[in-house]
């Protein structure tokens, strides 16, 4: 005779409680991904932030709401290659930003002091911002990794430049009425301001 035991699974049973916590816990993941791939979705209103500058000054983006279009880009770190194209690119084209009513800001998990020493080295004329916990960059979606820190000569004096995270290259531009009308998450670093350029002059 084979012995059988079966489990009752009760509304209020312990086995009951935990699957529900075990589901819940699961589909929280999958929540924040799909909450954060809609709110970088064209279309969509872009999140709302503040974040300090190289100068250590808080930069809020509902300060240009109805009163300037908002061009980001995300970078992996300041000081490094294909960034510093990247950056140079928009410093080159700034009059022409200016013109069209933009606000330019580039976002990397630097540290402001960090920022300030590539805007001095690359006599950049935009604010850099410092998404070190990579929480702005999480709410537009753009993934990231694990942060580092390189070393860097500047006038003759070495520095090591820390990152809290290092984000992939994408690049928004937010209207003045905060929605998202371009999203690019293939960057070209060094061509990067003249495409969105490009974009816009289509519109």
């Amino acid at each position: 005779m084979v012995k059988t035991e079966v489990l009752v699974v009760t509304p209020n049973s312990f086995y009951s409680k935990y699957m529900k916590l075990f589901k819940l816990l699961f589909s929280l993941p999958l929540f924040l991904v799909s909450t954060f791939a809609l709110a970088s979705k064209v279309g969509a209103n872009a999140p709302s932030f503040s974040l300090l500058d190289q100068n250590g000054e808080s930069w809020n983006s509902n300060d240009y709401l109805n009163k300037k279009n908002i061009l980001i880009f995300f970078y992996p770190a300041a000081m490094t290659g294909g960034c510093t194209k990247q950056v140079c690119s928009y410093r080159n084209d700034m009059k022409t930003w200016k013109s069209k009513d933009f606000e330019v800001v580039g976002i990397s998990g630097d540290k402001p002091d960090n920022l300030k020493l590539f805007c001095q080295a690359e006599n950049l004329n935009f604010r850099l911002l410092s998404d070190i916990d990579g929480d702005i960059a999480k709410a537009f979606g753009v993934p990231t990794s694990k942060g580092g820190s390189i070393q860097k000569f500047i006038q003759g004096e070495r520095f090591t430049l820390e990152r809290g995270i290092t984000s992939k290259r994408w690049t928004f531009i937010i209207s003045k009425s905060g929605k998202i009308i371009y999203k690019n998450s293939k960057v070209n670093a060094a061509n990067d301001s003249s495409n969105v350029l490009k974009f816009i002059s289509r519109l």
